[in-house]
């Protein structure tokens, strides 16, 4: 039988899914990020209580505003990458400080803004080519912002350096983990696709189905992300113990063809086959004590459909000695924005910042940094929509100013102040990796406090709202009158790219094989779901009138369900000649 000829049951039924032990599956999705949230509190109480300790306050509350800095970018990615980003982060804020500072000691207004002009150039020109690019150049305009409006003493060097020292002990606490749990994060994303899998062969021959493939197809793009350095092929791997994980990824991604296969197929599945997912990873990531080893009889009979006998043939694959074989799947390329766009966004941003400063000196000479500032934290487009993104940064200071006006009345003591920065640092951990405004709350009362610490003890309660109302407001008029369909291009982009990768896997696939196959369905999985993502952020921008966006989910959905039919195809040819 033909997979074409498969039909879904009249009755589909739902089957159970056996229990998963909680450290198999990882961290729960929604679940508070404690270990964050402590280095958050960690990392900006620390400095400030060897400032007081030491007397050197000046310094600390710098080090603590780095610490700040380096919370808004610490995360649960691999190792690694924080470390990357951290140093990134560290390096471009300091030296950003020390570029403000200097053009605040000449004496000249024109030097901060050719200084502000010239940062926010540099930080455009490089935001739209990556993450880590995207963080730096935010960190080296936030730098100068702060260095040019806040009078520091001491000698021109100390500020920097104790700058780049706070963003260190972020660093420090983040990456500690490594020690003792060296790939916890990539083993957990790993896991994590074992579970998709199991909750959708679980559904099987459901109308849940999809949305669990598509769930299961997700985990498995953020698993090729994790392991992506780990995959070199067999002659050039470095020994750094990660061969079990190397093998469960590539068995994952056969497992997620398999389920592919199983849910086109829409057929409900008996218990004993969706607890192969649960049997694999016990078998395959033996390391972690609570993962299941039980036994999982032989699922399918000879008459089993294309799907339920490739789970079957990866079952005995993983009981029996491993082929030594290595898929050596790479991540897509994915498209950046190309000249035009960038030369854009570096004069948008530039003229927003320019204009924010002009601003800031007519109404609170000196020490009007919070409209620039402001500006550089809300205009990255890169980073989401911006009218959500401009409308949680008014929402969170808001709200933060509230919060911190009341707990100042309450804690009068200077040990006081460093427990409300430590509270509110864990705050903004957690914000940072639930919702902006929240990370903004944090961020936002945290930045009064320190500020207060400098010697700024002006009420402006009100006016840092209205400073953040106004800057949100000129970054909006500005993208949206000269650049108002940057998202859709986006979008239409990713599309076109993701709907050429599913035409590609269509065209290659019966003649590929296995190796070259997974590649290609990665691949445009892969880029299914990053058009998605992207179409999602257009259309949470403003509608643009007598112009209705096309229709590019229809597109998108139409090209996943083809690569699911090609799998299912392939599944079913891989199948049956041995038959």
């Amino acid at each position: 039988m033909t997979p074409a000829a498969h039909t879904r049951p009249d009755r589909p039924r739902r089957t159970s899914c056996p229990p998963w032990p909680r450290s198999v599956l990882g961290r729960v999705p929604g679940s508070l990020p404690l270990a964050a949230a402590a280095r958050g509190a960690v990392a900006l109480a620390l400095p400030l209580l060897i400032g007081l300790a030491t007397g050197w306050v000046v310094p600390s509350v710098i080090a603590a505003i780095g610490a700040l800095w380096g919370v808004s970018q610490d995360g649960s990615d691999p190792y690694r990458v924080r470390v990357r980003r951290l140093s990134w982060t560290g390096v471009s804020s300091a030296l950003g400080l020390l570029a403000g500072e200097l053009a605040l000691r000449s004496g000249q207004p024109p030097a901060v803004a050719v200084t502000l002009g010239t940062a926010a150039l540099v930080a455009g020109a490089v935001s739209l080519r990556g993450r880590i690019a995207s963080v730096s150049g935010m960190h080296l305009l936030l730098g100068v912002t702060i260095g040019s409006g806040i009078p520091v003493p001491g000698p021109w060097w100390q500020a920097p350096l104790a700058l780049l020292a706070g963003v260190a002990l972020v660093l420090v606490l983040s990456a500690a983990p490594w020690l003792w749990r060296r790939h916890h994060v990539e083993r957990a994303a790993v896991l994590a696709v074992y579970r998709s899998a199991g909750e959708a062969l679980a559904v099987a021959g459901t109308d849940a189905a999809e949305q669990a493939r598509l769930r299961m197809t997700l985990a498995l793009n953020h698993a090729h992300e994790v392991m992506a350095p780990h995959l070199a092929p067999r002659g050039q791997r470095r020994q750094d113990g990660t061969g079990e994980l190397v093998r469960a990824f590539h068995c994952a991604v056969r497992l997620g063809e398999a389920v592919t296969a199983v849910v086109w197929e829409g057929h409900a599945l008996p218990p004993a086959l969706t607890g192969v997912p649960r049997h694999l990873a016990g078998r395959l990531l033996p390391g972690d004590r609570t993962a299941p080893e039980d036994h999982v009889a032989e699922p399918v009979s000879e008459t089993g459909s294309p799907g339920t006998r490739a789970l079957a043939d990866l079952v005995r694959a993983v009981d029996g000695e491993p082929d030594g074989a290595d898929l050596e799947l790479r991540l897509p390329v994915h498209e950046r924005p190309g000249r035009a766009a960038r030369v854009r966004y570096a004069l948008l941003l530039a003229g927003c910042v320019l204009a924010a400063h002009l601003l800031a000196e007519v109404l609170h000479r000196p020490r009007g940094y919070w409209l620039p500032m402001t500006v550089a934290f809300v205009y990255k487009p890169d980073f989401g929509p911006l009218l959500p993104r401009a409308l949680h940064r008014c929402v969170g200071t808001i709200v933060g100013v509230a919060a911190i006006g009341a707990v100042s009345a309450a804690a009068t003591g200077t040990y006081a102040v460093v427990g409300v920065v430590a509270v509110f640092g864990a705050l903004m951990a957690v914000g940072v990796r639930h919702h902006y405004a929240l990370a903004t709350l944090g961020l936002t009362a945290v930045v009064f406090v320190l500020l207060d610490l400098l010697g700024d003890h002006r009420a402006l309660y009100g006016t840092r709202v209205v400073d953040t109302a106004l800057a949100s407001a000129l970054v909006l008029v500005a993208h949206f009158v000269v650049w108002p369909d940057s998202s859709d291009h986006r979008a239409e982009a990713q599309t076109e790219a993701a709907v050429a990768a599913a035409r590609r896997y269509r065209d290659a696939a019966p003649q590929a094989g296995p190796v070259q196959r997974q590649s290609l369905r990665r691949a445009a999985y892969h880029q299914l779901a990053e058009a998605r993502r992207t179409v999602a952020h257009a259309r949470r921008e403003p509608a643009r009138r007598g112009r209705p966006l096309p229709d590019w989910e229809s597109a998108i959905t139409a090209a996943e369900r083809l690569c699911d039919q090609v799998t299912g195809q392939a599944v079913a040819g891989a199948a049956s000649p041995a038959r």
